[in-house]
């Protein structure tokens, strides 16, 4: 139960979060998936209030940037400006291409982050999270 990663999935889309899930199911990756369906829940999430006073903290998130009620972007810029939570990967999932992503000013420059297009390919999702879990793992070795 310990080697479990506590996962954030931001994502409004109920078949976006099946796949997800499924593909961690089928990855057979160890993990807790915790799921909220807009930005404003995501960032009560985060911030541990209106409901969520026990969330633990992501050890990574996944992140839609389209959004309701608060924008993905702006839960990114939160994530990264937040002193408990700027270091946690996230991986932004979207159906705009990456290259218009890059040029936008996202707080997307640390080496932890990743974009992944929708749809979602089953086996690069699952080889994008396993390289976050094994980093998540490795550093918590290194600290015991």
């Amino acid at each position: 139960m310990g080697d479990e990663a506590n996962i954030l999935l931001i994502e409004d889309n109920p078949g976006d979060v099946r796949l997800v899930e499924e593909a961690f199911r089928d990855g057979q990756i160890n993990n807790r998936l915790h799921t909220v369906t807009d930005g404003r829940a995501a960032l009560d999430f985060l911030h541990r209030e209106d409901g969520y006073e026990d969330a633990p903290r992501p050890d990574v998130v996944l992140l839609d940037l389209n959004l309701p009620k608060v924008d993905g972007e702006d839960v990114l810029h939160e994530i990264k400006h937040h002193p408990e939570l700027g270091h946690v990967p996230v991986i932004v999932l979207t159906g705009v291409d990456e290259q218009l992503i890059e040029s936008r000013d996202l707080d997307h420059d640390a080496d932890e982050d990743a974009v992944l297009e929708k749809p979602i390919d089953h086996g690069e999702f699952i080889d994008v999270v396993r390289e976050f879990d094994e980093f998540r793992i490795s550093i918590v070795r290194s600290h015991n």
